[in-house]
């Protein structure tokens, strides 16, 4: 059985999230971002992904879409639905797996938290969010599971940087030095209670607090003070896309698309066959893991600039006179002082140092080194 609030019930106008007044008295710059009016940057988007580099940033990602599967059967419709093996997830972990089409074109990355034996939670993008319940939805028909719409029971605060376990430390009694990479529990924070996990889109440590909307705003408050003394910033979306890319993360509608399978996108290694059962679009994913392995399709790469100028997504990847690939993602890097962008190209210009590889920047080949992913790993 599933149940589910209709489309039509969802408001049409932009959406805020329970910290907007926040956002706009600290003098943010708003932008719309998949149907919700989200900060952009509230000062210097550089200031910002540099403080998350070296101190802290506190995030709003109230626009995350949470869906929760409950259930007897609850593991094994997404066993089903996704392509990851999410019943061997163990309570108070997480995964990052996808939900794949029939034709394995890839409809979002996901996040699922396994809250109890027969409780999850999938986060999706928020471009996304209606798209992957009402596939989760329909897939559920003939599971003993319910799938629910839980994208208004949620408010998202992230803290992310060197600093950020310190500041949480310092607000909870959690233990977050038994909480690992891709761990969740349930906690107090500010004396707020949330879900606690260890995961975030920068390539920093840092962690993601789940709580509900009318706490939203007491416990933004509590970590900006537990964070005065360390460097804590407010950060916006802006940042958030230039410390993603700098780590190699994959942004949907970017690098991802349902044009793609995974195995496209060179992370065929969420796809699970080895789980039991049949699963949507296994035997797609099958048939381009077999293209991969033995023509391998375009390749995710990363792109370095030798020169000033900045590449965008669609912007052509040429050699030899020859468009060999395309920009995803582009943006000058705070962190390494040069333009970078991840780009598809052929496989055979795709080995880091291959020479004579240039950027299409209206009409001017702009020459930049192939490099592999990430631009940037932290040290541990």
């Amino acid at each position: 059985m599933s149940s589910t609030d209709p489309a039509s019930a969802r408001p049409a106008e932009q959406r805020r999230t329970a910290l907007d007044a926040v956002h706009r008295a600290l003098g943010a710059t708003m932008t719309d971002f998949a149907g919700w009016d989200m900060p952009l940057r509230y000062g210097s988007e550089r200031d910002e992904h540099l403080a998350v580099r070296t101190r802290a940033g506190l995030f709003d990602l109230s626009h995350m879409g949470e869906i929760t599967v409950t259930g007897p059967q609850a593991a094994a419709l997404l066993d089903f639905a996704l392509v990851g093996n999410i019943g061997a997830v163990k309570a108070g972990r997480a995964r990052y797996t996808m939900i794949c089409r029939a034709d394995g074109g890839i409809l979002d990355d996901l996040i699922v938290y396994r809250l109890a034996d027969t409780e999850f939670m999938v986060v999706a993008n928020a471009s996304n969010a209606q798209v992957v319940l009402d596939a989760l939805v329909e897939r559920a028909a003939g599971f003993d599971a319910e799938v629910r719409d839980d994208r208004d029971a949620y408010a998202l605060l992230a803290v992310q940087g060197p600093e950020s376990p310190g500041i949480l430390a310092s607000v909870t009694d959690a233990d977050l030095d038994g909480l690992k990479y891709y761990a969740g529990l349930p906690g107090t924070v500010a004396g707020v209670p949330a879900l606690i996990a260890r995961t975030g889109y920068t390539g920093e440590d840092g962690f993601e607090l789940f709580v509900r909307p009318e706490h939203a705003v007491e416990l933004w408050q509590a970590l900006t003070k537990a964070g005065e003394g360390v460097g804590l910033v407010p950060c916006g979306l802006s940042c958030r896309d230039t410390l993603r890319l700098e780590a190699g993360m994959p942004l949907y509608g970017h690098e991802l698309n349902t044009s793609l399978t995974p195995f496209d996108a060179g992370l065929g290694r969420v796809v699970k066959f080895d789980k039991e059962g049949d699963f949507v679009g296994r035997a797609a994913l099958e048939a381009a893991a077999e293209r991969a392995a033995s023509q391998p399709p375009r390749v995710l790469v990363g792109l370095v600039a030798e020169g000033r100028r900045v590449p965008r997504a669609g912007y052509a990847v040429v050699a030899g006179g020859d468009v060999i690939g395309e920009v995803t993602s582009g943006a000058p890097s705070p962190t390494l002082g040069k333009p970078l962008a991840m780009a598809y190209v052929d496989a055979a210009h795709a080995a880091p140092g291959t020479a004579g590889v240039g950027v299409d920047i209206r009409g001017s080949h702009e020459p930049y080194e192939v490099v592999p992913l990430p631009f940037y790993k932290r040290q541990k």
